[in-house]
């Protein structure tokens, strides 16, 4: 399905009953909502599911001046006209820059928040986003060139499978990072990839705006996390748990996208969650 939304058409994939919780479920780079493709029909069963691309993801088309927080404004756009009032909210990637600004936007909205290798906190980002921080204290040419080196076909590739033990990464279908980097190929989309690398600093600048969310309202969490990731260190499961102490946790062996590894517990996990969240079960 796809909607018009600030000029350009967004593509959503829905499946569920009107009548049940909204969970939205926004996925990162370099992927789509095709990300949740092995978790949706499960979890329609308890929820009416919601899962987008983002703007220059997948089928939606690119957008000017791609930012973070044009991307949450449309998918605020986009519940309005489903007619969604409140939500669960899973968080992943990119994915966590686009839906905390909904959550601290409006925070008596969110039912709950599913965190899946999202992150949130300095604690998360090692000496890996060396080049990436210094791109944003100075954006020159060069130091962009050093912190987008990953937007070609093998550092797409090494989104699914850089540093995941052998037997992991075998269980990944090759032909997701194909995929992904077709999309990435077409006109516009390493364009919007740049500008998401630049702007990223803007999520960082509002970490304390998010602790400061979290410190208040507290909402419900579960977290989902594949140890084997590369991006975000392990110390950020820590931070969430720190600023979520009633929070469901759970490190699983899997790798940065864990639904690609382990669709089933995750999937479980989730449904079992909601339920509790909305006095079911």
């Amino acid at each position: 399905m796809k909607f018009e939304i600030d000029g350009a058409e967004l593509a959503v994939r829905l499946e569920g009953e009107r009548e049940k919780p909204a969970l939205l479920l926004i996925h990162g780079f370099p992927g789509s909502s095709a990300s949740f493709r092995n978790v949706i029909g499960a979890l329609a069963e308890d929820c009416l599911v919601i899962a987008p691309d983002l703007p220059g993801f997948g089928r939606s088309d690119p957008i000017d001046a791609p930012t973070f927080s044009r991307f949450a404004d449309m998918l605020d756009e986009l519940l309005e006209r489903l007619g969604v009032s409140s939500f669960h909210l899973y968080l992943h990637d990119y994915g966590a820059a686009v839906g905390l600004h909904l959550a601290t936007r409006a925070p008596r909205r969110i039912r709950s928040l599913v965190i899946q290798n999202a992150n949130a906190h300095e604690s998360g980002m090692g000496s890996q986003w060396s080049a990436t921080k210094a791109y944003w204290d100075e954006p020159t040419p060069e130091r962009e060139a050093a912190a987008t080196a990953h937007l070609t076909y093998e550092g797409t590739r090494d989104q699914y499978v850089g540093g995941v033990p052998e037997d992991i990464a075998a269980c990944i279908d090759p032909r997701l990072w194909e995929e992904d980097w077709r999309i990435m190929s077409l006109p516009g989309r390493l364009e919007t990839q740049r500008a998401l690398v630049l702007d990223y600093a803007s999520h960082r600048a509002r970490f304390g705006e998010i602790a400061e969310y979290l410190e208040r309202w507290q909402p419900a969490a579960l977290m989902l996390w594949g140890r084997h990731d590369v991006f975000f260190d392990i110390e950020e499961t820590l931070s969430w748990m720190q600023a979520l102490p009633r929070m469901e946790a759970h490190v699983l062996d899997g790798p940065h996208f864990l639904l690609e590894t382990h669709p089933a517990e995750c999937a479980a996990l989730m449904r079992a969650f909601v339920r509790r969240v909305d006095g079911r079960g």
